[in-house]
């Protein structure tokens, strides 16, 4: 293999010769979407379907900003300077074939936690179209029981105060939109490209609550001009590892600090209502709809639910990622069990979908060998997945009397794994999630209380007024710290 080179601008043409690099100019570009929140799905999803664009020289004008909120942001920041904006997407398909490509669609990134007015500025320029959203189910900041936005974030409370010093994603797009507003400029869409339903929707109800408490008059404008289309965003994208970029640097002769690894499945589904124009996304596979409700239900219910099926039994079994998950046929029975008998009875017909191939497909793509998606990253911020993806069918199933035993086991499991924090050899779990500590704290109850867990409100709602659900999960919960072979318990119920 040739020496690897250094991923950049200037090494391009060179690298070429190794794996495809960008074929368009990349120095003349104007920036028409602004996207906060530039982690790996970003890179393999709404940057790889703009890169696709700009390669048939049909997306010319367009290209990417990243903005970066959080500390941690600055780590990519870093890599970007050195690489000039440029990354490697590395697709892995199940055979074991690996397809790097070298991504262009990003042309600059600003971090706005060190400097706010550079970002307000980019978001608030004539050329920006768009600003897109891949800020996870957290960052919108809302109850999850509720839906209600949450004032007391001491860092809205700062923006409230102070709001040329924004600090959330709320207080950005409020000042970008306030200078636009006085400039006289036609406002941007706001593109969620998270997992939640109605996804735009909930951006446009937390932003405006938000801008009618700092700006009423701001927040009158952006009723009536911003757009806030409905998304379902879907491409399985697990975490970067050491691996990866050895792989990329001693095969492909390519220095890539941060690659992106994803599976070959890639899909996205939006509402065609845009402010102020939109790349022509649909000459790439991208599916334009009046109404995303059916399909982004469908793969919340089923994809990210078969994903939290997996990972929360998974982590206590001890199997380290999702498709070790998918070789041990109970853990594909119960998935599919728990598709078939919970998740499906409440989605109905979804127009030009069959739902048993979605199924057979899903579960392929949950076993492709090359992926190695970790239970950990699989389970890191259950508190606010799981109210979306898995309480959201419980609490469909118990209105309708469906079967509820699947998704229960679920539940009483995730105490466990609140609790305890180890798996069924006492191995120490790795969890990751905000809610950490007050998870510990009422899942450790479970000894004097069978109930304690489920009296969280914010995350499960009236459950526990509900006799049906609350004996069956006593039962489980009871079962699950005698005995912790998970496997017994799955094996019992299929």
């Amino acid at each position: 293999m040739e020496t690897p080179l250094q991923l950049n601008q200037e090494n391009l043409e060179t690298l070429g010769s190794r794996i495809p690099v960008p074929n368009y100019s990349r120095s003349s570009d104007k920036t028409g979407i602004v996207h906060i929140g530039v982690g790996g799905f970003h890179r393999a999803h709404l940057a790889y379907y703009l890169h696709q664009l700009k390669k048939k020289d049909a997306a010319s004008s367009w290209s990417i900003c990243g903005i970066g909120l959080r500390e941690a942001d600055d780590k990519l920041n870093q890599i970007f300077k050195k690489q000039d904006h440029l990354y490697t997407l590395m697709v892995k398909h199940p055979n074991g074939k690996i397809e790097p490509e070298v991504i262009g669609s990003i042309v600059d990134f600003k971090m706005g936690i060190i400097d706010p007015e550079p970002v307000i500025a980019q978001m608030a320029h004539a050329d920006t179209k768009i600003v897109s959203l891949t800020i996870t189910e957290g960052g919108y900041n809302f109850n999850p029981t509720t839906g209600e936005f949450n004032f007391d974030n001491p860092d809205i409370q700062h923006e409230l105060r102070h709001p040329e010093d924004p600090i959330t994603v709320y207080g950005f797009l409020c000042a970008a939109l306030e200078r636009r507003y006085k400039a006289g400029l036609p406002a941007f869409t706001i593109l969620s490209c998270d997992n939640i339903e109605h996804n735009g929707d909930m951006a446009r109800k937390m932003l405006l609550t938000f801008a009618e408490v700092q700006d009423p008059d701001l927040a009158k404008w952006i009723a009536q001009e911003v757009c806030f289309p409905n998304s379902m965003v879907d491409r399985i994208t697990p975490v970067t590892t050491h691996a990866d970029i050895e792989t990329l640097s001693q095969t492909y002769g390519v220095q890539d600090a941060w690659p992106v690894t994803c599976e070959p499945f890639i899909q996205w589904v939006i509402e065609d209502n845009f402010t102020n124009g939109r790349p022509e996304f649909e000459e790439v596979g991208v599916q334009f709809v009046t109404d995303v409700e059916p399909y982004e239900k469908m793969k919340l219910r089923l994809l990210n639910a078969g994903h939290s099926v997996l990972g929360i039994l998974g982590a206590i079994h001890g199997h380290p990622t999702i498709n070790a998950c998918m070789e041990d046929e109970t853990f594909v029975r119960y998935l599919r069990a728990f598709l078939d008998n919970e998740a499906t009875p409440i989605l109905g017909d979804i127009e030009g979908i069959n739902l048993e191939d979605y199924k057979d497909i899903l579960l392929q793509r949950f076993a492709n060998p090359n992926i190695k998606d970790s239970v950990s990253r699989i389970c890191s911020e259950s508190s606010a997945k799981l109210p979306k993806f898995l309480i959201a069918t419980l609490h469909d199933n118990l209105a309708k009397g469906g079967s509820i035993k699947f998704a229960t086991l679920i539940i009483a499991t995730w105490c466990y794994y609140s609790d305890k924090g180890i798996n069924r050899h006492g191995h120490q779990i790795e969890i990751i999630d905000t809610m950490n500590a007050e998870l510990h704290q009422m899942a450790n109850q479970t000894k004097t209380d069978r109930l304690a867990f489920i009296k969280q409100e914010s995350l499960f709602g009236e459950l526990i007024n509900n006799e049906r659900f609350t004996k069956l999960y006593a039962e489980m919960v009871q079962k699950i710290y005698k005995d912790t072979n998970i496997k017994k318990h799955m094996k019992d119920m299929i």
